[in-house]
């Protein structure tokens, strides 16, 4: 067994206390014998560290995947106490809040796929929305669009979701009490637990974007100096916010105390969010979008994502090609993937938004067959499309987004994604409540007539107005096979994500890799404009991007793309096997 020493930070001795990796008991109910992990090289699968490899992680009863591991804790101990997949992804969810504030959340918004054992699946949409002052002109100056206003200020913060979309979904399918799923976040905020060198490093980077922000400077500094890995991180105010969640539920963020200050942060600073907003703000149930795939059924996310439309069109393009008789990696397999994304994103420009401002958006069209077939006749195995918009400017999207991936001992599946936008969203925190706020306004369009494919068309659906949702590529996805669930899959990184998760997909349906193989296998990107393939570096060899480029790609390497969390089911041997993304630090999977 691979033996790691533990950290955890003991506030009623003030030490930190080393603790063998034989101590720990995930049996225990007390949160501060969960260990604050300082560093993971190892998960925790059936009560036994393994090391890393490229074997998934295995259970019998359940997993839980996510991107920081005192939260994965959390979860996993949920699931241990009898909670449903939904209990645990809520718990981890608002542990990532306190331990993950990168982007865990309660100021953010997301969505939610979850799969009952019986029944219909049903899709979760807690987005953020415009305040009731927005406008689609709202980001310009004098007539001149400000990049500043648009991202970075306080009109740039949506009404938050979070909250409102993880009490509706518990409600309807949690079986643990509400409080004793915020309680974990609750001790670690109060509590505290030990910076890591990952977050120290993460702090130091964004702090002088904090500096406008006395709170957010108090919140994230250590008395105004860095911290360091090894230092007790405590949010006192945090944990009070947490209380009143935790006691009243989503009532005790959207009034009283928590709304109180987020509208004082608004009045101070010229943001826009009231407590009128907060009060009127509603997270939604929804039917997901659905393909058959090479005989797997895929599940996952409608508008007001841009996300499972796209992976939808995507896989019904590419199941007129033999992908295995191209080969992974190949310059075929990637020509043809990289024409589908092309596609799907034009579509995407053009065309979605807002269901409730949008009412006619040809949801029905783009996800059919029939449409796949026509797009696919536009594809030229031999030559490259050519995107050549007159004038197209995307609207920036922030990579900074986080997944969980949750199943529990009865099969149902939690896919959740959930986000700040930009790393540590708005940089804001609201003075007395310790949560940071979102910049997700930054994902309308600029302004009228300002991102358009052609001068004039594909621009409407994604403008800001009063309580509308912004578009977004979140993609949480569920996949299954013969009525059983077969794959939870998602990831983070902007546009990105829908192209991640579709070669997480497509990589275990067509090249027949292991979960684990799925995620760590090198990923590239095309979304219409720019017009170029952007590959991880070292993830296509010199003879495909030579091939590539013959056929008229033009392609740039870059560091890393997404960050998925993903989980199969075999049913035949009724295990579960987890896949955290190694591309950041501290994704982990516990099952048990």
């Amino acid at each position: 067994m691979f033996v790691l020493d533990f950290k955890r930070y003991d506030s009623a001795m003030g030490t930190i206390a080393r603790i063998p990796a034989a101590a720990i008991n995930l049996e225990t109910r007390s949160l501060t014998q969960l260990i604050p992990l300082v560093f993971i090289v190892a998960v925790i699968a059936g009560g036994e560290l393994l090391t890393a490899s490229t074997e998934p992680v295995t259970s019998r009863h359940g997993m839980v995947v996510a991107a920081e591991p005192l939260a994965t804790a959390v979860g996993l101990q949920v699931l241990r106490d009898g909670g449903a997949a939904i209990d645990a992804a809520v718990a981890t969810a608002f542990a990532m809040a306190v331990t993950y504030p990168q982007a865990g959340n309660l100021g953010g918004g997301g969505f939610i796929i979850f799969r009952p054992t019986a029944g219909s699946s049903v899709a979760y949409d807690f987005r953020e929305t415009a305040p009731a002052a927005s406008s689609p002109s709202m980001f310009l100056v004098d007539g001149v669009y400000d990049g500043d206003r648009h991202h970075n200020s306080h009109i740039a913060v949506g009404v938050p979701g979070t909250v409102a979309g993880l009490y509706l979904a518990w409600s309807d399918h949690g079986r643990l009490p509400w409080q004793r799923l915020v309680a974990p976040a609750i001790d670690l905020a109060r509590n505290g637990f030990i910076v890591s060198y990952d977050f120290a490093a993460s702090l130091a980077a964004v702090l002088p974007q904090m500096a406008p922000y006395e709170a957010s400077l108090q919140q994230f500094s250590n008395g105004g100096e860095l911290y360091q890995a090894g230092d007790p991180f405590v949010q006192e105010e945090l944990a009070s916010t947490l209380e009143r969640i935790g006691t009243q539920g989503s009532a005790g963020f959207y009034s009283g105390r928590t709304a109180q200050l987020i509208e004082a942060e608004m009045l101070a600073n010229g943001g826009l969010i009231t407590q009128s907003d907060l009060a009127n703000y509603r997270p939604y149930r929804s039917t997901p979008v659905r393909t058959s795939y090479r005989g797997y059924e895929i599940i996952s996310m409608p508008p007001i994502s841009s996300g499972g439309t796209a992976l939808v069109q995507m896989l019904n393009i590419l199941e007129g090609y033999g992908l295995v008789e191209f080969g992974f990696g190949s310059a075929q397999t990637v020509h043809v993937m990289a024409e589908a994304m092309r596609r799907a994103f034009a579509d995407r420009a053009r065309y979605l938004g807002d269901p409730r401002f949008n009412p006619t958006m040809p949801i029905s069209r783009l996800v059919s067959k029939p449409y796949a077939e026509q797009l696919r006749a536009t594809i030229q195995l031999g030559r490259a499309s050519n995107s050549s918009p007159v004038s197209f400017e995307w609207p920036t999207e922030g990579t900074e987004t986080t997944h969980l991936s949750v199943v529990d001992a009865e099969r149902q599946a939690v896919s959740l994604t959930y986000t700040l936008e930009q790393l540590y969203g708005s940089k804001i925190v609201v003075p007395g409540a310790g949560f940071l706020l979102n910049n997700e306004m930054g994902d309308f369009n600029p302004a009228p007539d300002m991102t358009d494919v052609e001068g004039r068309i594909g621009t409407e659906p994604n403008l800001a107005r009063p309580g509308k949702r912004m578009l977004s590529s979140m993609t949480p996805t569920v996949v299954e096979k013969d009525d059983d669930l077969f794959m939870v899959t998602g990831s983070p990184g902007g546009r990105t994500i829908i192209n991640t998760v579709m070669q997480t997909i497509v990589n275990v349906i067509d090249f027949g890799m292991n979960i684990q193989e799925a995620v760590d296998a090198p990923r590239f990107h095309h979304q219409w404009l720019p017009d170029r393939i952007s590959y991880e570096r070292h993830g296509l060899s010199p003879d495909t991007i030579a091939l590539l480029e013959s056929k008229g790609h033009r392609l740039v390497a870059f560091d890393r793309q997404g960050a998925a969390q993903a989980i199969r089911y075999d049913a035949s041997a009724d295990v579960l096997e987890g896949a955290p993304d190694r591309r950041r630090a501290g994704s982990t999977a516990l099952g048990y």
